[in-house]
């Protein structure tokens, strides 16, 4: 059994309801997000993948890796996707004190302070999705929110077929989804196979990628 939750159940986004699990619509739309970047080669392939089919999606950005590689980050704001703070290097909320993690992710919003004002939200993702309350309630008071998902892809789990991935994310996806990739090496087998897949299917079935705002 995989140790993750492709749909995230009803039940746990009710429970956790100040955080955001899929956008409310009626309209055909879908919320790709990628998560970890920017790095090379992969986030300008999934840049490139994107482009081809006038898509556009939410980058939740490692500040560390803005630091190492201002290019790609550009290469994304000049993309016009919107971004969103990842910490500034990738810490899981459980295991960090609540002092120490709001200061990791201030560090970070200092290299993404500039697009997100100019988005007019500012946007977080918890690595892993592990944050403890408190902590959720400190980034909610400095103005952020915090944004989950409803499908996550599984493109990380070097034990997972191309395949099933593919078919396990095409299965739940639905309006509004908000949908978890990652533009990483460790994710790129899968991801490879499975974005292009992705944007084709719904595609041809009218709906349109958009950015969270």
């Amino acid at each position: 059994m995989r140790p993750y939750l492709v749909k995230t159940p009803r039940l746990v986004q009710s429970f956790f309801y100040n955080y955001s699990w899929r956008i409310k619509t009626d309209k055909k739309e879908i919320y790709l997000t990628f998560d970890d970047g920017p790095v090379p080669d992969f986030t300008p392939w999934v840049l490139e993948t994107l482009r081809r089919f006038e898509a556009k999606a939410t980058f939740f950005c490692v500040g560390e890796n803005i630091k190492k590689h201002p290019h790609i980050y550009q290469q994304i704001l000049d993309a016009d996707h919107s971004i969103g703070n990842h910490t500034y290097n990738h810490l899981q909320g459980w295991k960090t004190p609540t002092n120490k993690y709001i200061k990791n992710i201030l560090k970070a919003e200092s290299y993404l302070q500039s697009r997100m004002d100019k988005q007019g939200n500012k946007l977080f993702r918890p690595p892993h999705g592990r944050i403890r309350p408190l902590q959720a309630k400190k980034l909610r008071k400095q103005g952020y929110k915090i944004i989950m998902w409803d499908v996550l892809s599984g493109d990380f789990d070097q034990s997972l077929s191309k395949e099933t991935c593919l078919e396990l994310t095409l299965k739940h996806i639905r309006n509004g989804s908000i949908v978890v990739f990652h533009d990483s090496d460790k994710s790129f087998k899968n991801l490879d196979y499975v974005l292009p897949k992705v944007l084709e299917h719904f595609t041809e079935k009218g709906f349109a990628f958009k950015s969270i705002y």
